[in-house]
């Protein structure tokens, strides 16, 4: 169902005889009262039409709708008497930036709430997908935060994908071609690798705590499929570490070559001093204007430089050699 600044989506599950049916938000009491779950899709794009649709029915606590409507992006867990509030926060690349969409899911014992701003692409999915595992698999109304974090977790497995190719792309621009750009892209990828760290250090924890405390919202059935997940998240913790660790390397390593190729520009360039020094200071000797310099007026005192000159050069050239300075 779609109005003009306020979108919802409401499904009806009925688990005995696997029948789901779209109604309309204002058909939600009703269907509680028969013993039916509901799963309400809320788009907070209106706010203020979202506080009038929302808090009248009852759905969730006034803080809860509160947080959701003004809370930042970043995963929470919250217990209270009547349902669980859980914060998702889906990552998204959009174009080279990492972006934050964030989700709340308001678990009830025959209710599921999820609110959001725009479109979500895991939730998305988590709507198309739904229906085959309810027909088939589902046995509990719970199978919803099964498949909620199912699909999140792929998308964080997207979004590590693309943050590894940024990943090739940067240590292949640093043996190729550097410019000042960079390094600015390098500080953006550093940036972006430990704000996804961040997302997925409270996932984990919340998975952690919802396959492992008992609750009369998440079954005992559904329990050992979010602790498997917990794994997930810590693979892709893994690969993130291993992706800042990778980038930090590239950038050591590249400086270390320029240093290396500074340090053989700057000995060449002493090599070089070495061998002008003394012609520079015979030259300093012989250009001062004095009338009485014992070699200013001898016959052979042009030819007896060049020759001092050129032993010199030689001579130091030989030396240099032997040293294995050149």
């Amino acid at each position: 169902m779609a109005e003009a600044g306020f979108r919802s989506w409401v499904v009806e599950l009925d688990f005995e005889s696997k029948k789901d049916r779209t109604i309309r938000l204002d058909e939600v009491a009703a269907s509680l009262e028969a013993g039916r779950f509901v799963w309400v899709d809320i788009d907070l794009h209106d706010t203020e039409r979202a506080r009038a649709e929302l808090a009248p029915l009852g759905l969730m606590e006034e803080d809860v709708l509160e947080d959701a409507i003004e809370g930042d992006a970043g995963t929470q867990y919250a217990r209270y008497p009547r349902h669980l509030h859980i914060v998702m926060a889906a990552c998204q690349m959009r174009g080279r930036d990492l972006e934050l969409d964030r989700v709340d899911v308001v678990v009830g014992e025959r209710l599921l709430v999820t609110t959001h701003r725009g479109p979500v692409a895991f939730l998305d999915g988590v709507k198309r997908s739904y229906r085959d595992d309810f027909l088939h698999h589902a046995r509990t109304p719970s199978f919803l935060v099964y498949e909620l974090w199912d699909h999140l977790l792929d998308s964080y497995v997207v979004a590590q994908n693309q943050l590894e190719e940024r990943v090739e792309e940067i240590e292949t621009a640093l043996i190729d071609n550097v410019d000042d750009r960079i390094f600015r892209d390098v500080a953006e990828l550093s940036s972006d690798l430990l704000h996804f760290r961040k997302v997925l250090l409270p996932a984990r924890a919340v998975l952690t705590e919802l396959a492992t405390r008992k609750s009369r919202f998440v079954s005992e059935a559904t329990q050992p499929f979010l602790a498997n997940m917990v794994g997930t998240v810590e693979r892709v913790l893994q690969d993130v570490l291993v992706a800042r660790d990778i980038v930090a390397n590239s950038v050591n390593l590249y400086m270390s070559v320029v240093g290396h190729r500074t340090n053989e520009v700057m000995r060449r360039l002493t090599i070089v001093s070495v061998i002008f020094l003394p012609l520079t200071f015979l030259v300093g000797v012989y250009g001062m204007n004095f009338d009485y310099q014992p070699e200013l007026r001898w016959h052979y005192g042009y030819a007896a430089f060049w020759a001092l000159s050129l032993s010199l050069v030689v001579g130091l050239i030989i030396f240099l050699g032997r040293k294995r300075y050149l």
